[in-house]
C-alpha cells in the first residue's frame, strides 16, 4: 500500500487544517495518523479501524481532530481544528491490516508508512 499524505501547511492559532492520506484501497485497512516534533518521540495522533465506528484519539487532541474515510475517494482524512503551537510537527499517516491496529496503534508497528506532510502553528 503507497500512501500519500497532504494537506499541510502553516497555520495561525487557533486555524484550521484537514490532513489526507490517499491510498487505492485504503478501507481495507486501519489507518492511523502521526506526529513527530523536532526532537520528539513519534507519537500516535488518531486511529480509524476498518470498521468506521472504530476511532481513537490521544488525549491531547481529543476534541480538536477528527478522523474520517471517504472511501469513493480511497482517502483518510484527519481534520484538525483550534491548532496550538504544540501540534507543530511533520504528520505521517501509516495502514495496518490488523483488526486490533486501533488499540494498539501508539506504540507504533504499522505496515505502512507514508511520507509526510509539516505542519506548522505559528503567529
Amino acid at each position: 500500500v503507497q500512501l500519500q499524505a497532504s494537506g499541510g501547511g502553516l497555520v495561525h492559532p487557533g486555524g484550521f487544517l484537514r490532513l489526507s492520506c490517499a491510498a487505492p484501497g485504503v478501507h481495507r485497512y486501519a489507518v492511523a495518523w502521526f506526529r513527530q516534533a523536532p526532537g520528539k518521540e513519534r507519537e500516535g495522533v488518531a486511529c480509524s479501524g476498518q470498521s468506521e465506528s472504530t476511532t481513537d484519539y490521544t488525549d491531547s487532541v481529543k476534541g480538536r481532530f477528527t478522523i474520517s474515510r471517504d472511501k469513493t475517494r480511497n482517502t483518510v482524512y484527519l481534520q484538525m481544528n483550534s491548532l496550538q503551537p504544540e501540534d507543530t510537527a511533520v504528520y505521517y499517516c501509516a495502514a495496518d491490516s490488523d483488526i486490533w491496529t486501533c488499540d494498539r496503534y501508539t506504540r507504533g508497528g504499522m505496515d505502512y508508512w507514508g511520507k509526510g506532510t509539516q505542519v506548522t502553528v505559528s503567529s
